[in-house]
């Protein structure tokens, strides 16, 4: 079965007109959310990933229907680690809490249209030129070990977005203070720009950077372009929510980098074999695809993705509670 083209269609009005809605609510309502205002907007994305699931299963097939899962379960996987750069982001440039929405939906449009970009390039080269998955494996891989490294911390991610906002703060009059979500606002009677354009540059540089992670990464698991783009929609959409859903507890996932470090090392080593299944360049096995290595089943990616994310968050929050154990104990002595 193919996916029909009225339900690809259908789909991306749907999404686009969820997406603006979205966008209008953080305009024009700019508030600091409850956690439970947050924790139903994110079980709503959530089940509303579930639906799109169940209905490419009726409209589909099982087939798409996985794949889409997987991607999705990737994808949002890889976008909690966004959270922390963002949360670095609105420290440094002290953005009030209650604008703190609007910067994160506006960084959400700058990442699907990033991302976007990258998927159509994505599915160009990998049409023409399949050893491509050969240099995507060995990237997610290399990414994976840097991840795992105590010191790639992300406050280097951040330091480099810094020398971007240099050069922007050389060329254009910036204004010390927030104007609401204004992008300009009047100082001395000039038109100036507010710190809410640098936020937004810092924002849109940490998405490009995360798109050249996650995009190689979900082409493991689909080559359809549709569902690679869908499955990225559905990650980013409840990210907003799940920002201030999480809060403080962010600090305390100290183990959440290593789970996403197995997860990418895992999808540049299915990568790799899939290179390998199809290989065709003359100086690996005279040019002929490697029968021995194997295609790992959807199944298996989306086992790996969900145990890591699961192991990686129990192993935080058991290690911040024994330290408040230990905290409470020493105080008490």
């Amino acid at each position: 079965m193919n996916i029909p083209v009225w339900f690809e269609v259908g789909s991306l009005v749907v999404l686009v007109l969820i997406l603006i809605g979205d966008l209008l609510l953080a305009k024009f309502r700019p508030h600091i959310p409850s956690t439970k205002e947050s924790s139903l907007w994110v079980a709503f994305y959530v089940g509303l990933a579930l639906v799109f699931a169940g209905l490419l299963y009726l409209f589909a097939g099982g087939q798409y229907a996985g794949e889409f899962l997987t991607g999705w379960a990737l994808e949002y996987s890889l976008s909690i680690d966004n959270l922390f750069v963002f949360v670095l982001i609105m420290a440094q440039f002290a953005v009030p809490r209650r604008l703190q929405q609007m910067v994160l939906m506006v960084g959400i449009i700058i990442a699907l249209v990033l991302r976007g970009i990258f998927i159509l390039l994505g599915v160009a080269i990998i049409e023409n030129f399949s050893p491509v998955f050969y240099i995507f494996g060995a990237f997610l891989i290399w990414t994976a070990i840097r991840q795992a490294m105590p010191e790639g911390d992300h406050e280097g991610e951040v330091q480099r977005e810094n020398f971007i906002v240099r050069l922007l703060r050389r060329r254009i009059d910036i204004s010390d203070d927030y104007d609401g979500n204004k992008l300009r606002t009047v100082v001395d009677g000039k038109r100036v720009w507010t710190p809410m354009l640098i936020v937004f540059v810092a924002i849109g540089v940490t998405d490009l950077m995360f798109a050249i992670d996650s995009i190689p990464a979900i082409f493991s698991i689909t080559h359809n372009s549709f569902l690679v783009f869908t499955a990225n929609i559905f990650a980013l959409m409840g990210l907003r929510q799940l920002y201030f859903l999480l809060g403080d507890l962010l600090d305390r996932l100290r183990y959440l980098h290593y789970g996403i470090a197995v997860i990418l090392g895992f999808i540049g080593i299915k990568l790799i074999l899939h290179a390998m299944h199809v290989n065709e360049l003359s100086f690996i096995n005279g040019g002929q695809p490697i029968d021995w290595a194997p295609d790992i089943p959807i199944w298996l990616s989306l086992t790996v993705i969900l145990v890591s994310m699961v192991v990686a968050t129990v192993a935080s929050l058991i290690a911040s509670s024994r330290e408040k154990r230990a905290e409470k104990a020493s105080i008490s002595e």
